[in-house]
Protein backbone atom coordinates (compact mmCIF):
# COMPACT_ATOMS: atom_id res chain seq x y z
CA UNK A 1 0.00 0.00 0.00
CA UNK A 2 1.56 3.26 -1.19
CA UNK A 3 -0.52 5.85 0.94
CA UNK A 4 -2.97 5.58 4.02
CA UNK A 5 -6.91 5.93 3.53
CA UNK A 6 -7.94 9.59 4.24
CA UNK A 7 -10.33 10.05 6.61
CA UNK A 8 -13.85 11.49 5.35
CA UNK A 9 -15.50 14.12 8.32
CA UNK A 10 -19.29 12.69 9.47
CA UNK A 11 -22.07 14.48 9.35
CA UNK A 12 -22.74 14.67 13.25
CA UNK A 13 -25.42 17.05 13.54
CA UNK A 14 -27.82 14.75 11.92
CA UNK A 15 -29.67 12.10 13.17
CA UNK A 16 -30.48 8.64 12.26
CA UNK A 17 -33.09 8.11 9.46
CA UNK A 18 -35.84 5.70 10.41
CA UNK A 19 -37.34 5.82 6.71
CA UNK A 20 -36.09 6.62 3.63
CA UNK A 21 -39.63 5.38 1.66
CA UNK A 22 -39.94 8.08 -0.17
CA UNK A 23 -36.52 8.56 -1.61
CA UNK A 24 -36.22 8.07 -5.52
CA UNK A 25 -32.55 5.83 -5.61
CA UNK A 26 -30.55 6.05 -8.95
CA UNK A 27 -28.11 3.52 -9.71
CA UNK A 28 -24.55 4.32 -11.93
CA UNK A 29 -24.97 4.24 -15.94
CA UNK A 30 -21.78 2.19 -15.35
CA UNK A 31 -23.30 -0.73 -13.51
CA UNK A 32 -23.52 -4.09 -14.81
CA UNK A 33 -26.58 -5.23 -13.32
CA UNK A 34 -25.03 -7.78 -10.91
CA UNK A 35 -26.24 -5.42 -8.02
CA UNK A 36 -22.37 -5.03 -7.54
CA UNK A 37 -22.66 -1.53 -6.71
CA UNK A 38 -23.92 1.44 -4.72
CA UNK A 39 -26.92 3.79 -5.50
CA UNK A 40 -27.73 7.29 -4.14
CA UNK A 41 -30.83 9.52 -3.72
CA UNK A 42 -30.73 12.92 -2.71
CA UNK A 43 -32.71 13.69 0.04
CA UNK A 44 -35.48 17.01 0.27
CA UNK A 45 -37.83 16.39 3.39
CA UNK A 46 -37.40 17.15 7.05
CA UNK A 47 -33.91 17.31 9.09
CA UNK A 48 -32.37 15.06 6.54
CA UNK A 49 -33.11 17.45 3.23
CA UNK A 50 -29.98 18.71 1.42
CA UNK A 51 -28.23 15.35 2.42
CA UNK A 52 -27.23 11.97 -0.24
CA UNK A 53 -28.31 8.73 0.75
CA UNK A 54 -25.89 6.12 -0.22
CA UNK A 55 -26.61 2.28 -0.34
CA UNK A 56 -25.79 -1.31 -1.07
CA UNK A 57 -27.62 -1.98 -4.24
CA UNK A 58 -27.68 -5.77 -3.08
CA UNK A 59 -29.21 -4.69 0.43
CA UNK A 60 -32.21 -2.30 -0.37
CA UNK A 61 -33.69 -2.39 2.74
CA UNK A 62 -30.42 -1.96 4.78
CA UNK A 63 -28.92 1.02 6.11
CA UNK A 64 -27.77 3.81 4.02
CA UNK A 65 -24.98 6.18 5.04
CA UNK A 66 -26.02 10.01 4.70
CA UNK A 67 -22.90 12.91 2.95
CA UNK A 68 -23.16 16.30 2.51
CA UNK A 69 -22.61 17.00 -0.74
CA UNK A 70 -19.26 18.48 -0.52
CA UNK A 71 -18.05 15.37 1.85
CA UNK A 72 -19.36 12.89 -0.87
CA UNK A 73 -17.46 15.21 -3.24
CA UNK A 74 -14.50 14.89 -1.72
CA UNK A 75 -14.65 10.89 -1.24
CA UNK A 76 -15.47 10.29 -4.76
CA UNK A 77 -12.61 12.53 -6.14
CA UNK A 78 -10.33 10.77 -3.72
CA UNK A 79 -11.14 7.65 -5.75
CA UNK A 80 -9.82 8.97 -9.09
Amino acid sequence: MTTLPRKVPCVPTVARSTSLSGARWRRSSRSTGANNCVETAPLSAGSTAGLLAVRDSKRTTGPALLFTSTTWRRFVNSLR
